[in-house]
């Protein structure tokens, strides 16, 4: 990540190793205004602090907190505080693997989308593409996300519950190729293209037939494989490039809230 402050201006931008996102940005303005200006990438908005007005298509629009806003490709908007202590705004820009061209024109109709399980979802993504490490974690989250703003875009019932189809084969092979890439990991689009199924049905798939979604899984086998390794002696650090932890930090958070404890007072107590 690659923080700016400029007086009371403060952004963060990165981009994560996560399939469709092109940027994370994060970032509080008090006063900056931005001109008419366009995208190529489609742009997913929470405001957790103030609002912003903005125009869209000769419309006018507004950001309050509860809502989320996607702002389509290619279409010119600007945007300026709608409120005196400015905004604070989380952004993640999706290329069209996500969203497709045909959804720009409902995106123009209506970019405000008040959902409060979507904007739940949206926060939790952003906490997610903070840590490095949780790429699964992300990509799966993001594909359900993707999910709920196609049912939005498309004039479904955005309120209807997606109940999961029951394909116990299909959570069978994906468990196979999670348990035989333990250390390495496995993305979700990359298992979609191996095992020929939507992305939105594997997680949708897996978390139905065992009660636990797929990067949950792939997680609770790493910590596994973490505490018979410092039961043997090896050292966190060790450990955690053994199991397929990005760093010693990540192996820390998971396995403190899978086992209740850090790595290190794991392995002192079973000296």
């Amino acid at each position: 990540m690659a923080p700016v402050r400029q007086d009371q201006e403060q952004v963060t931008a990165w981009r994560p190793p996560v399939p469709g996102v092109v940027e994370v940005f994060h970032a509080r303005f008090t006063e900056y205004a931005y001109p008419m200006h366009v995208h190529d990438a489609w742009t997913l908005l929470i405001v957790d602090d103030g609002a912003v007005r903005y125009d869209l298509d000769r419309h006018e629009h507004g950001t309050p907190g509860d809502t989320v806003t996607l702002l389509p490709p290619h279409v010119p908007h600007n945007g300026s505080p709608a409120t005196p202590g400015g905004f604070r705004k989380r952004v993640v820009y999706l290329d069209d693997t996500r969203l497709g061209a045909d959804l720009i024109g409902p995106a123009v109709d209506g970019p405000d989308l008040r959902d409060p399980v979507l904007r739940r979802r949206v926060a939790q993504l952003h906490a997610v593409l903070a840590r490095p490490g949780d790429d699964l974690e992300a990509e799966s989250r993001l594909t359900l996300i993707g999910e709920r703003l196609r049912t939005h875009l498309t004039a479904a019932a955005p309120g209807t519950p997606q109940r999961p189809a029951a394909d116990p084969a299909l959570a069978r092979r994906l468990r196979e190729l999670l348990d035989a890439r333990v250390v390495e990991g496995l993305g979700l689009s990359d298992a979609a293209g191996l095992l020929g199924a939507h992305p939105a049905h594997l997680v949708r798939a897996f978390s139905a037939a065992y009660g636990i979604a797929p990067h949950q899984y792939l997680m609770s086998r790493r910590v596994d494989r973490a505490r018979r390794l410092l039961l043997g002696g090896a050292a966190p650090a060790e450990v955690a490039g053994a199991t397929g932890f990005y760093d010693q930090a990540h192996l820390t958070r998971h396995f403190r809230r899978l086992v209740g404890v850090t790595p290190g007072r794991y392995r002192a107590g079973g000296a």
